[in-house]
């Protein structure tokens, strides 16, 4: 079972947050853009840019944080966090 956590923080304070389940046989690229993607749409939040920073973070740490420069709109948070939990 793939699980990823994400979270959204504001003033180094936890505001929202959902654990994303995936039992599907699609690659884990796949779960993680998913996972982000219905995030995003539950909360209603334009889609994340992953940047080379994010990438680069995320395979190293197994997470990484969206900020402001990785969204077109303007957020009311300070960054849009997401963690694997399990794989």
């Amino acid at each position: 079972m793939f699980r990823m956590w994400v979270k959204q923080w504001k003033n180094n304070r936890m505001v929202l947050d959902t654990v994303i389940e995936d039992d599907t046989d699609d690659t884990r690229t796949h779960k993680i853009l998913n996972g982000v993607l219905k995030a995003c749409d539950d909360w209603d939040l334009g889609k994340p840019i992953w940047l080379d920073s994010n990438i680069q973070e995320f395979q190293r740490l197994g997470k990484t944080r969206f900020y402001q420069d990785n969204f077109i709109e303007s957020i009311d948070f300070d960054h849009l966090e997401i963690q694997i939990i399990e794989e």
